[in-house]
């Protein structure tokens, strides 16, 4: 037995720039309100899952709760499930998850449920009263973890760095591919956003304590114009290197969720009955310390490999590409060519709120199968710890 996700039965929220429209909503209620009104508008029972899991790689007050509270909010409160924290491969470990449960036959009907804020990130204390004068140790959670992995002992600017280095990318080159993939990013604006329509949902907006709505968010926030123009006048961050502002993502904030079922379940609930989406493998995988956009290509291989499948099989490609290094570097390895890679936009695009970010993509991934009629898709990305994740999904149309 496979595990498949029902056509149409899954949805991200725009995602919103850092400290823009959803920066002082609590990330857990704005995703327990956004996936009940998604299932709701999407004719799904609820009363079919068995299990959910939520995604979430910055805490949030209440977080400890974890998913209890979400399926809480959503009405579905004998729901139960763990809280997975992968950094960016957060996504496809859950979906992972889901699908190893339905396999087993211990869920029938699992819902994911990826949430994240960057925004707002918290600040930790950690206690420690053999520090000096028994102080402890802080961590501003969300710029230190980016600014020093404790392994590697390296920003996560630098593992940009090192790739560009060791593949020979030049800043044009990184450039080259960020304007393609804004080029791309306006296809799934085309006819008044007629792409992201299939899949994304309004997200409300209220003040932090969630009383009163004070508007919408209907479309994703702080997408930075982008010409050759201005990247050329982008100087590297770092001084020496390669990598400009221009040729890395965004923090964000964010939701998505999907169910994961059997392929009867799947073909009962699906918007479509005529389209079938099967979940053919997974592939993880980490490389050398301070390495990590070159994860996603040994991740990528592996997924291929358990799905006794070859590049050759793959007709589309979306990646998780904090940097433009990520997608030049899988297309080395690969040889799919990285022009062919994230029709209709990416995270270096849209941003990274990180746990719906790997999700997103996904989504997206099934809908442009879809329209091509079908096919095998892959999405690949690389995550913190120098770590890669992927997946493969196979879209079958009956009526083509």
């Amino acid at each position: 037995m496979q595990a498949y996700i029902p056509y149409g039965i899954y949805w991200s929220s725009p995602f919103a720039k850092w400290q823009g429209a959803l920066a002082n909503l609590n990330a857990l209620p704005l995703a327990a309100h956004t996936g009940k009104q998604a299932l709701a508008a999407r004719g799904y029972d609820m009363a079919q899952i068995d299990l959910a899991i939520l995604g979430l790689t910055n805490p949030q007050k209440g977080s400890f709760y974890g998913l209890p509270w979400v399926t809480g909010l959503m009405g579905i409160d004998r729901v139960a499930g763990p809280t997975i924290q992968q950094a960016c491969a957060t996504s496809v470990r859950a979906l992972q998850m889901a699908a190893q449960e339905v396999v087993c036959g211990t869920a029938t009907s699992a819902l994911l449920v990826m949430a994240d804020r960057q925004s707002n990130g918290p600040v930790v204390y950690y206690p420690d009263s053999s520090g000096t004068g028994g102080y402890g140790i802080s961590e501003h959670w969300v710029p230190d973890n980016m600014g020093h992995d404790p392994y590697a002992k390296n920003p996560m600017l630098q593992t940009g760095e090192n790739v560009a280095a060791r593949y020979g990318i030049s800043t044009a080159e990184q450039h080259d591919l960020k304007l393609h993939r804004y080029t791309q990013y306006q296809q799934a604006l085309a006819d008044d956003r007629a792409f992201q329509k299939r899949y994304m949902a309004d997200v409300p907006l209220s003040d932090s304590k969630f009383r009163k709505q004070t508007g919408v968010l209907s479309a994703d926030e702080g997408i930075f114009p982008t010409t050759a123009e201005g990247l050329a006048k982008l100087k590297p961050v770092k001084e020496g290197g390669t990598v400009t502002y221009g040729g890395q993502t965004h923090p964000a904030d964010g939701n998505a969720g999907a169910i994961v079922t059997t392929r009867d379940l799947a073909r009962a609930a699906s918007v479509n009955p005529h389209i079938e989406i099967e979940i053919l493998g997974f592939g993880m995988a980490r490389v050398e310390p301070g390495y990590m956009p070159m994860a996603p290509s040994p991740a990528a291989f592996n997924a291929l490999n358990h799905a006794g499948l070859s590049i050759k099989d793959i007709d589309a490609i979306k990646t998780h590409n904090p940097f433009a290094v990520n997608d030049i570097a899988l297309a080395r390895d690969t040889g799919f060519a990285w022009e062919k890679m994230n029709n209709y936009g990416s995270s270096i695009i849209w941003g990274h709120p990180q746990a719906p970010t790997g999700l997103r993509a996904i989504i997206e991934l099934i809908e442009e199968l879809v329209l091509r009629g079908g096919g095998t898709g892959m999405f690949t990305g690389c995550a913190a710890g120098d770590s890669g994740y992927a997946t493969i999904l196979r879209v079958t149309d009956s009526s083509q």
